[in-house]
């Protein structure tokens, strides 16, 4: 277990109910939470980054001298809080205040004082993700294009190493039964490399990667083989940020709970299922035919009680 494990492990030792927990996500994480899930440009980026960096300065400045500190323009920062779901950056500014005062005085940044157990606390977190998520799929136009992409992918790889092989799986074998060549790609390093350089040879061209903390370097390199034999990346990461969504075509970003000793991935999840659906979506007699095909060999064979 890694130290940052061994340090969350004692932070999220389960108190037995009646006995109160008052602990609390830094300023820091509550902000990066209200940027994840969204897809951000390069200059938003910038934006989103200084507000992590010079929180408690920078939620008292105007827009135009945000927009000056993190090097836009005016109206990208108005277009950095519409993007994230607000009216305009001083809406925007009004939901940062009052994290950025509780980091100066140590005070809880809710309303009312947070008196709950550790699994209470992890809960909420991830309803926080779910909410992001919410968010992010209100307009539904980036998530049915990408599901027609996927399932016009013949074949589709799908990618996920290490801590994200999980999700991974779950993705192919559902889309499995609603495409015809799935191929799932769990080991990274030459093994990585030359799925996906068969997987373009046979005409494949998506990948839909999965990347969860703590992202591993063999992720970063089998994107970047990805591209370089021609096949284009979709990505479901934690963050808005960093070489990952760098090396993406499209990214979606979904919040992983990461109040107990290992990750929960509720967020993620959602947006692979959201992703099957587009995906069904794009061509339903295909996906009915299959699925009812499916279905007849279950109870042929009697896979299920």
């Amino acid at each position: 277990m890694s130290s940052g494990q061994k340090a969350r492990a004692q932070a999220a030792a389960i108190t037995p109910s009646g006995q109160a927990s008052d602990h609390e996500r830094p300023a820091a994480d509550r902000v990066r939470a209200l940027f994840d899930g969204h897809r951000l440009s390069p200059g938003q980026r910038r934006i989103a980054q200084y507000l992590i960096d010079h929180l408690t300065e920078a939620v008292f400045l105007s827009i135009t001298e945000l927009a000056e500190r993190a090097g836009v323009s005016q109206p990208s920062v108005t277009r950095f809080a519409v993007s994230l779901g607000y009216s305009g950056y001083p809406a925007l500014r009004d939901v940062l205040q009052p994290i950025a005062l509780s980091a100066v005085a140590g005070s809880p940044e809710t309303r009312e004082e947070i008196r709950h157990n550790e699994l209470q606390a992890a809960v909420d977190a991830e309803i926080e993700n779910l909410e992001n998520v919410r968010r992010l799929v209100a307009d539904t136009n980036q998530v049915l294009e990408l599901g027609r992409e996927l399932a016009h992918s013949v074949p589709l790889t799908i990618l996920g190493l290490r801590i994200s092989v999980s999700l991974a799986e779950y993705f192919a074998y559902a889309a499995r039964r609603i495409h015809p060549d799935v191929r799932l790609v769990t080991r990274g390093g030459s093994v990585a490399y030359d799925a996906l350089l068969q997987s373009r040879s046979a005409g494949g061209t998506w990948v839909l990667a999965f990347a969860m903390p703590r992202h591993a370097k063999e992720t970063l390199a089998a994107l970047r083989a990805a591209r370089s034999a021609g096949l284009r990346v979709a990505l479901i990461t934690d963050t808005t940020l960093g070489p990952l969504v760098d090396e993406a075509d499209v990214a979606f970003t979904a919040g992983t709970g990461s109040r107990l000793v290992f990750d929960s991935y509720a967020a993620p999840s959602m947006l692979a299922a959201a992703l099957l659906q587009a995906m069904a979506d794009a061509d339903p007699e295909r996906t009915q035919a299959r699925l009812e095909q499916y279905e007849q060999a279950a109870d042929q064979h009697g896979f299920f009680l």
